[in-house]
């Protein structure tokens, strides 16, 4: 039988070897002598660890620097602490209790406290893991049971509908991540996880009502006519009576949610709903989610009187209006969930939903202190961590994993050899070997392109020189920087992997979108940019268009008092914020300096759009306050010629900044008028669209352009 692992952590070889003595004949004994060494052993062993006997009082990073590693990464949760020091004083006492040690034992050692102390709290917590493993399994057996009694209730309903009982399931999940997202976003609708818990799986009740339809009228192929129309809108209130009418559980909240979406997952934002005509958040949320996820699945799937139509086609449909009006919000919720949501969909199967149930129980049980994690959970979690492994030596890339506290970074084997590095490096951004990896600038731009990430936006790519054994070779290195769960979220470290790309078609590939994009930024250029957008007109006759061209007011002062890498950084920054509010139909770029482009595709009005990223582009970086200067040129005013948009966008940045800076305008005849009115030298001196605008105030006839 194996061996219990504990790890004593000592700078004293001596009392280290006192306790390996002591406890060596039953459990295999792990040591580290100073902190560094502590957290480098929890991260290489985990949760093979039973016990750890730590002293206080040592170099490098003494027993509270390990206490604090502990508990942000949750592992204290996990692995019980005794402390063992000479260092009896109260204050020190109780700080390592509320650190969330388990027991203390002082100096010298007593052999029959310290062997009778480590079996105690070893057995304590194997007890609690089982009874924790129990927990979850009844939960999980209890959900199973539910969900198998609603999707066999939700398949007879869908199966007189004429429909897969996909439908049900791909609203469940639609509802969820939407919801999660929702969360994330905003607290407007105070959502708890319970909360997103019950209304995803009231969801697969919503259309109940349709047992009593006619099946003439639910399956019919053809439009319906107005008197079946109306006989059809009546399952939301038979749905609803039939879950109020229940004798038993109507005040279960399950049954109550559930009866709100019934009755109510057809009402629209705006008022034009039925059965009673709601309006806004007088609509429940509940109500309002499960009527998104629903015409969202019936656009993406098969019905009897109409074929399914692609992801991008469906979400454009619904951003557009073309099937109701929707909360904002939840629009919101849908374009920044699109990518999880096809993954998801795509993916759905019985096995992916129970895991999606094992994935939400483990994420409750984490919340709750007075409950660790499972035996089974540990056991899949190192069954992962082995698969992960084998992976990653398969694969043949360099992986790595970077933390900020202790600031150490890890290798998969294979990365390493390739290398020339050990597995496990401390201190890696002042590790000599480590930085001649990579060229001092190549360092730097990685650096800061990385600070310059968000929870939100998380991951960088770069394609840089990397020396293997004093061979310079194209890689290409994949970051994503990982942040902690507190408000606001703080930056931990990173992950990644080096991608060597020194085959001729990765290197093409690599160099096309070099040639493409603006290295700093990411952004396409200004040239990929205008070929895209022409094309874009070209080929899509029937819609409007408009030009944006902004840029940063004061720029050159963010350079000349804070540096360019200051000023780079703040670039960074706003084409990561730019990439968050632009839809995915829309066009971004840096044209040059600071100066950025946007390309919009509209169907009705567009200035509410230019509003959101207006309002949303200006804001802070750090402690300062960014304000933006914008020009917008419109197609339907200029026609579909991307040259007289981009110089009619460009004289209308001219008149913001000539009249105050901070704002932005539409171009329009009155303002050519003006320009032309401007003397010769005047316009001659004007920077071009490339750089940046540095203009005196705007007199008054550019007042009147306003």
């Amino acid at each position: 039988m194996q061996k219990q692992k504990i790890l004593i952590v000592d700078d004293s070889e001596m009392n280290r070897s006192i306790l390996a003595d002591m406890l060596g004949e039953e459990y295999e004994i792990l040591e580290a002598e100073d902190g560094v060494q502590a957290v480098a052993a929890l991260q290489k062993y985990g949760m093979d660890l039973s016990l750890v006997l730590l002293d206080i009082v040592m170099p490098e990073m003494d027993g509270f620097g390990v206490l604090s590693v502990m508990n942000k990464r949750h592992w204290i949760e996990e692995i019980p602490v005794i402390i063992i020091s000479s260092e009896t004083r109260s204050s020190h006492m109780e700080r390592a209790f509320e650190m969330g040690v388990t027991d203390f034992i002082s100096r010298p050692f007593d052999a029959l406290i310290v062997h009778r102390r480590v079996v105690n709290t070893i057995l304590l917590y194997a007890k609690q893991k089982k009874l924790v493993g129990l927990v979850a399994d009844q939960i999980y057996e209890k959900e199973q049971r539910s969900n198998l009694m609603i999707d066999i209730l939700s398949q007879i309903v869908e199966f007189r509908n004429g429909e897969s009982g996909l439908h049900v399931r791909h609203v469940h999940i639609l509802s969820e991540l939407m919801l999660k997202e929702l969360m994330q976003m905003s607290d407007r609708y105070k959502l708890s996880r319970a909360d997103i818990s019950l209304i995803s799986t009231a969801s697969a009740l919503h259309d109940i009502g349709k047992i009593a339809i006619d099946e003439a009228i639910l399956n019919k192929p053809g439009r319906l006519t107005p008197e079946e129309f109306e006989v059809m809108k009546t399952h939301s209130m038979i749905g609803a009576n039939m879950l109020k009418e229940m004798p038993i559980h109507q005040n279960e909240p399950l049954v109550r949610v559930a009866a709100e979406i019934c009755r109510w997952h057809h009402e629209r934002y705006d008022g034009r709903g039925y059965p009673d005509g709601l309006k806004g958040d007088e609509i429940p949320i509940s109500a309002q989610i499960v009527a998104l996820a629903d015409v969202y699945d019936a656009l993406t799937s098969d019905r009897v009187y109409k074929k399914a139509i692609p992801h991008e086609e469906a979400v454009k449909m619904i951003l557009d209006g073309q099937c109701g009006t929707f909360n904002p919000l939840l629009l919101d919720c849908l374009t920044n969930s699109a990518e999880t949501i096809q993954r998801e969909l795509s993916s759905d199967s019985p096995a992916r939903a129970s895991q999606r149930e094992m994935r939400n129980i483990a994420d409750e049980m984490v919340r709750h202190e007075e409950l660790a994690a499972s035996e089974r959970t540990l056991y899949l979690l190192e069954h992962e961590r082995m698969k992960y492994r084998f992976f990653a030596q398969m694969t043949q890339e360099t992986q790595f994993e970077y933390t900020v506290s202790p600031a150490m970074a890890t290798i998969t084997p294979w990365g390493a050899e390739q290398l020339g590095l050990d597995e496990l490096i401390m201190d890696p951004l002042n590790d000599k070997r480590v930085r001649s990896l990579l060229n001092e600038g190549d360092w730097q731009r990685m650096i800061e392109t990385l600070h310059a990430t968000t929870p939100e936006n998380p991951t960088v790519t770069h394609v840089f020189k990397v020396n293997q054994h004093g061979r310079w070779r194209w890689s290409r290195i994949i970051i994503q920087s990982i942040w902690s769960a507190d408000d606001p979220p703080q930056y931990t470290g990173a992950i990644g992997k080096a991608i060597d790309i020194h085959d001729s078609q990765a290197k093409m590939d690599t160099l096309e979108r070099m040639a493409s994009h603006d290295q700093l930024t990411g952004l396409l250029n200004h040239a990929s940019a205008k070929k895209q957008i022409v094309k874009r007109m070209e080929s899509s006759l029937d819609s409007q268009f408009a030009l944006v061209i902004f840029d940063l007011d004061h720029f050159k002062f963010f350079n000349d008092n804070y540096g360019h890498d200051f000023g780079d950084r703040v670039l960074v920054h706003m084409a990561e914020k730019l990439r968050q509010r632009i839809r995915k139909c829309d066009i971004a770029a840096r044209i040059g300096g600071d100066e950025f482009l946007i390309f919009l595709e509209y169907r009705d009005d567009v200035e509410p759009i230019i509003k959101r990223i207006f309002s949303f582009l200006s804001g802070n970086y750090g402690n300062l306050d960014i304000s933006i200067s914008m020009g917008i040129a419109e197609a339907s005013l200029l026609g579909a010629d991307y040259d007289s948009l981009f110089h009619a966008a460009d004289q209308a940045l001219y008149i913001v900044k000539r009249n105050g800076r901070g704002y932005y305008r539409f171009y329009n005849n009155m303002m050519r008028d003006v320009l032309s009115r401007i003397s010769p030298i005047e316009s001659e001196g004007r920077p071009s669209a490339h750089h940046p605008h540095e203009s005196a105030a705007g007199s008054t006839e550019e007042e009147d352009a306003k």
